[in-house]
């Protein structure tokens, strides 16, 4: 059964998998759900509750049938059970299903044989297959390869994830690149910044995890000659920490708590420059919307297809020095800062938004559904 229209619209009944579903995906997964003519049903669960994730169980415009996650163990030996999902499936009776590409999760192998004995196409989605090294290397990649050549075809987030893949031996031609976006493209246009205020303004927003490395941006500011200010946005297990240690060594920075919406956007129209010393990325696009000049440590390959040389700086993971020296030719050039802001919300508009993400998903839905299995 053909289930596309001329212009690639996956019309059947689609069915996605999650292990958590966090609450930056809801205007994804709601607009996607506006363009399936069938209809959307997310199956997905609860974290961790030691897990730094603002999850959610609210979409307004796909379904959603709670999983039952069990969580097993931790680190590399993580896995997690969602033993209900052949019941979603019997009851929601997809056309295709989108699972995690992620081998880690049991009950996603039985997903795929339901929809195998039903000649159904199954579609991975995740970040890339990571080199597995060491003598459990073989065994990590054996069981990878097993999982992902179930799949009709894989989406990834970025050109690197996309990379991995084939390196995997997952054929070129059936990987479908869909930005990691959470913003779309008809947003509001770039604030009007103060050009007379004396010091530029330096803004994080994020989780406050070691991870993310606000501590090495607290030095590297308090090292720089230029005047600026830091503002700190966002709440989190080291935020007690990084106060005291911004009080001994840059008390002009101000830390302002979680801050979304309204007062969230009023931020990023104040602020001249947005850095991500650590790991993440999705604040980066919110920032890039808002007309924002960026720099950022290289993570998980997404954010090489978010910064260039035209909207900012990516520098190596944990190089503090690289850090420093992208943050002080930054300060220098305010004028040019406005320039590179400009070219930020040209990319999000462009290429890096929600509706280039769902045209993938349905483009990577119809190519699986035409393929012979």
């Amino acid at each position: 059964m053909n289930n596309c229209t001329s212009g690639s619209i996956y019309t059947g009944r689609v069915g996605l998998q999650q292990r958590v579903l966090p609450s930056y995906r809801v205007p994804f997964f709601d607009h996607l759900a506006d363009t399936c003519p069938g209809g959307l049903s997310v199956f997905t669960g609860e974290p961790r509750s030691d897990e730094s994730i603002m999850s959610t169980m609210d979409l307004q415009r796909a379904a959603l049938t709670r999983a039952e996650n069990r969580h097993f163990l931790r680190g590399k030996a993580y896995l997690c059970r969602q033993p209900n999902i052949l019941n979603w499936l019997e009851d929601w009776d997809p056309d295709v299903l989108i699972l995690e590409a992620n081998p880690r999760y049991p009950d996603n192998w039985r997903a795929q044989r339901w929809m195998r004995n039903r000649n159904r196409p199954v579609i991975g989605w995740g970040l890339g297959a990571v080199s597995a090294a060491g003598l459990t290397g073989v065994l990590r990649r054996a069981v990878r390869s097993g999982y992902l050549g179930q799949f009709d075809a894989l989406i990834t987030y970025s050109t690197h994830g996309a990379e991995l893949y084939r390196a995997a031996n997952f054929p070129p031609d059936r990987i479908f690149v869909a930005p990691n976006a959470v913003v779309s493209r008809s947003g509001k246009p770039a604030a009007r910044r103060d050009e007379e205020k004396k010091e530029p303004v330096v803004l994080f927003v994020g989780r406050l995890q070691a991870r993310k490395r606000i501590d090495v941006l607290l030095r590297v500011c308090a090292d720089i000659s230029q005047p600026m200010q830091l503002w700190v946005v966002g709440d989190g297990p080291e935020r007690a920490g990084l106060e005291a240690l911004a009080a001994e060594m840059f008390p002009s920075a101000h830390f302002f708590g979680t801050r979304q919406g309204v007062e969230l956007d009023e931020l990023f129209s104040r602020a001249d420059l947005f850095v991500l010393p650590g790991t993440g990325g999705l604040a980066v696009q919110q920032a890039m919307a808002a007309g924002l000049p960026v720099i950022v440590a290289e993570g998980d390959g997404t954010q090489q297809d978010l910064v260039s040389p035209a909207n900012g700086w990516l520098v190596p993971a944990r190089d503090t020095l690289a850090l420093q020296m992208a943050l002080e030719e930054a300060l220098s050039n305010r004028a040019r800062l406005r320039i590179m802001g400009s070219e930020s919300l040209k990319i999000v508009r462009d290429s890096v938004n929600i509706e280039t993400m769902v045209e993938v998903f349905h483009a990577a839905m119809c190519s699986a559904g035409r393929m012979e299995r």
